[in-house]
């Protein structure tokens, strides 16, 4: 597989607010405004949440900052924080 030709992005569905593609910053304001009115004086029933099982937390193993700054600093700033870049 060529990793450096052009490739074709993925192609993605745009937010609808009534029935029409909000396809501008201002028009996605728009309907984040009127969806948040349309809901503030609502009733929520938050019962949905306990259909969910409890997770247990994990606890991270204690380590130093001079361990933290060291392994961070191998990382780039082009690509995201991820396991693969700290040892």
């Amino acid at each position: 597989m060529n990793w450096i030709k052009k490739h074709k992005l993925p192609v993605v569905k745009a937010i609808k607010y009534n029935n029409c593609p909000c396809l501008e910053i201002n028009n996605h304001w728009h309907a984040l405004h009127s969806t948040f009115n349309s809901t503030q004086n609502q009733q929520v029933d938050d019962n949905i949440l306990d259909e969910f099982p409890d997770k247990h937390s994990t606890s991270w193993p204690p380590f130093l900052r001079k361990e933290f700054i060291r392994s961070i600093d191998k990382c780039s700033n082009l690509f995201a924080l991820g396991p693969d870049k700290l040892s």
